[in-house]
């Protein structure tokens, strides 16, 4: 028999919850395909390009470090050529001495006989005694050599021993340059083959921009040097971002200062740092064509002011020397040299 029985509220209750929970889970698998299918991709691209970035930096302040024990290990190596070249010539000195005081020595060996006992056998002692003053003579002269010969020893000891501090320092220097070469190449490699899981579109993004001068405010150069080595800087750009490069064919960014003003014929540090003290501090409103601006709290970065709010610098591999403006990242210091 049929049963007429109404169902109960319990269970009406228990439909309804499916019915809804059925709409929601269809709602949000609507909502999923719905979704761009490329936002997990472009966050990744963006911690990708985060990490790049980051890894630049990194390198760039390693680069700096790197410049700097370059510059201490050649200065250390100047200071023991010249030694070096100071203690052949008092080798020399001494040599002569001990040459001369063996001759003398020799001869007072090869005499043997007493003066005094010279003098009583003497058929002449005023011939003697003027003989002797003479070798009185020649015995404060022998005296006196005898006492350079101490000072230019003990002289020559010191030399040496400061040679050999010199050489140790050298090699913790060459150390020093070696290690930091090292961490730059590890971190640009790592950075490398992040850039390589980029698409080919975001890694041309990176290195492409016009090279071409931007549109210039015609202002007068910062110093007598300045608009020959910012004209320098200006030829340069398009040129390769090249480590440890300074011309004339690629460049980091401190080589490309350097490189520049030498053109000027001004000699600047190595150092990105070096270069943020290598002259008179000005403030930004004030920036002339040529003036060198340095980045970060560290100085680790370094263009050249162009005028117009834009500088020239090299920015990172891959990239060329190429304008910017002058405020794409925290500004250190401006120099005008």
């Amino acid at each position: 028999m049929v049963s007429h029985r109404r169902p109960s509220q319990t269970g009406l209750a228990a439909s309804a919850r499916v019915t809804v929970l059925s709409a929601a889970a269809a709602t949000a698998a609507a909502a999923l395909a719905s979704a761009p299918a490329g936002a997990e991709p472009r966050e990744t691209a963006a911690a990708t390009r985060a990490e790049v970035d980051r890894l630049y930096t990194e390198a760039e302040r390693a680069t700096e470090r790197f410049h700097r024990a370059d510059e201490d290990a050649g200065r250390l190596r100047e200071r023991v050529s010249g030694a070096r070249d100071r203690l052949a010539r008092g080798q020399d000195r001494i040599n002569g001495m001990r040459r001369t005081l063996g001759s003398v020595a020799g001869a007072q060996y090869r005499s043997g006989v007493d003066p005094s006992l010279e003098l009583f056998l003497s058929s002449d002692p005023d011939s003697y005694l003027e003989r002797a003053a003479a070798l009185e003579r020649l015995g404060d002269r022998h005296a006196r050599t005898l006492a350079e010969f101490r000072d230019a020893q003990r002289e020559l000891d010191q030399q040496r021993a400061e040679v050999a501090r010199d050489l140790t320092e050298l090699e913790r220097g060459r150390s020093a340059v070696a290690r930091h070469k090292r961490s730059v190449e590890r971190k640009l490699e790592h950075a490398r083959r992040l850039l390589e899981r980029l698409p080919a579109a975001e890694r041309a993004s990176r290195s492409a921009r016009d090279g071409s001068a931007p549109g210039t405010v015609l202002l007068a150069s910062g110093s007598r040097h300045a608009s020959s080595a910012a004209a320098a800087a200006r030829g340069a750009v398009g040129s390769p971002y090249v480590w440890g490069a300074n011309g004339p064919s690629g460049f980091d960014c401190s080589g490309l200062v350097q490189w520049s003003y030498a053109q000027a014929g001004v000699a600047l540090p190595r150092t990105s740092q070096g270069q943020a003290n290598a002259g008179r501090r000005i403030p930004l409103s004030e920036a002339r064509p040529g003036d060198i601006v340095t980045y970060r709290g560290d100085a680790s970065h370094v263009g050249m002011y162009m005028g117009n709010g834009q500088v020239v610098h090299a920015p990172y591999p891959g990239a060329a020397v190429r304008y910017d403006p002058v405020g794409m990242m925290p500004v250190h210091a401006v120099t005008r040299v």
